[in-house]
């Protein structure tokens, strides 16, 4: 019966990390090819992306109606101003492309906030004297793994150059059984994406950490693996089957002799 329990053990701890930890997701084989965080890399502005909801407000004259408070009249009823008016979404589709009034369909994605600004203002100047754009992306967001089962967020980008650091800060930080060692920012296609590992052990990971995300990231956060711990809870079921057995066995055999 010993020897049965040890092949039983041995066999099990033969199985690898994948029957003792089957929720861990993501794992890389040793020696993975990382991508490199390079300086052009981690700076990098938010760009706009397809399925994302962009907002664009329009004024004349350099926004001249912004700050013309000479025509705001006291009351509730002032409309010397466009500041309140309403605002619409537009969706980035598919190809890149988005639907504006007056200019139609228009390429966006790639390209800033500030360099999208920039590109509309001057497709809107056929049409207006002196543009001047307002253009938020409203729907950006990243996914984040802080290192324990169940703590998964969906983090929305709310400031344009939203870093590594605050979204973790945003998600409580680096989970008590996460690797500080060991985070992957995973970006791009989904079939062949970008994966970079990042380590904020130490003070020199602060460069790093002020990553500039963008939407559809995913952050994830390699979990501690204790090996013995695991093994022990993942086979404390079947210890206690058998224990019960080799009980019952014995009050059987001793029921016999009498």
């Amino acid at each position: 019966m010993r020897k049965l329990l040890f092949l039983f053990c041995l066999a099990s701890l033969l199985s690898g990390c994948q029957w003792l930890y089957p929720s861990m997701m993501l794992r890389t084989p040793r020696n993975y090819p990382f991508s490199k965080l390079n300086d052009s890399i981690s700076s990098t502005d938010y760009k706009i992306s397809i399925n994302d909801f962009i907002t664009l407000r329009l004024y004349s004259q350099d926004g001249f109606r912004l700050i013309d408070f000479s025509n705001i009249s006291e009351g509730a009823g002032s409309s010397g101003t466009s500041v309140g008016a309403v605002t619409t979404e537009y969706l980035v589709e598919p190809d890149g492309t988005v639907r504006l009034p007056v200019i139609g369909w228009t390429h966006i994605t790639g390209y800033t906030i500030r360099e999208a600004t920039q590109m509309l203002e001057q497709k809107f100047s056929q049409y207006y004297i002196k543009p001047f754009i307002l253009l938020n992306v409203t729907n950006r967001r990243v996914i984040i793994f802080p290192g324990s089962p169940g703590t998964a967020k969906v983090v929305p980008l709310v400031n344009n150059n939203t870093t590594l650091m605050e979204v973790l800060a945003l998600t409580g930080g680096i989970t008590e059984d996460g690797k500080s060692t060991q985070i992957k920012l995973i970006r791009g296609d989904p079939n062949k994406p970008n994966v970079y590992l990042i380590d904020l052990s130490t003070i020199d990971g602060i460069k790093e950490g002020n990553t500039i995300l963008q939407e559809g990231d995913l952050i994830y956060i390699t979990p501690t693996i204790r090996p013995i711990e695991r093994f022990l809870l993942r086979i404390a079921p079947a210890l206690t089957l058998l224990s019960t057995i080799l009980l019952t066995i014995t009050v059987v055999n001793n029921l016999k002799i009498k």
